[in-house]
């Protein structure tokens, strides 16, 4: 039924929960895509430095992303052991970013036909009932394919 599945996963219980559902909705012909965000250090005002002070303090934060980049890569493999455990192909990503901003990226590049990923709520009462945290509401406003939204409430 559906050939590519793309589960944003940030380590948590809540997107465990969400891969267990891709892969109870993945076949064998299918694949899914576990993509892990890292939004990168961001580089402070440095106007008061020296060139050289300057050229240091961005290269240590580059090499900073870079590590947390290929730490959750590694991390990422028991993920992928997972769905092979359950005969479903799988493929691990890890992108620094903007964590809406990469998802839409991947779907439209993978042509990605379901997502399955956990919502955020922080709001009580009525409000709740109609909201979903930033990168879920992106998401589910800039893609065409359907979206599963875990609760994480319930986990």
């Amino acid at each position: 039924m559906y050939k590519t599945i793309l589960v944003p996963h940030a380590g948590t219980a809540a997107e465990d929960e969400a891969l267990k559902h891709a892969i109870y909705a993945a076949n064998d012909t299918s694949k899914i895509i576990i993509l892990h965000i890292v939004e990168e250090i961001q580089y402070p005002p440095s106007f008061a430095l020296s060139s050289s002070e300057r050229n240091s303090l961005l290269k240590n934060i580059d090499e900073a992303n870079e590590e947390i980049r290929k730490d959750m890569e590694k991390k990422m493999e028991k993920y992928t052991q997972q769905c092979k455990e359950n005969g479903i192909t799988s493929d691990a990503r890890v992108m620094l970013g903007d964590a809406a901003e990469k998802i839409v990226d991947v779907v439209k590049k993978e042509k990605v036909d379901l997502i399955v990923m956990s919502k955020r709520r922080k709001l009580k009462g009525m409000k709740k009932l109609l909201s979903l945290g930033s990168v879920s509401r992106k998401v589910v406003e800039n893609v065409t394919c359907p979206v599963t939204l875990i609760d994480i409430e319930n986990i």
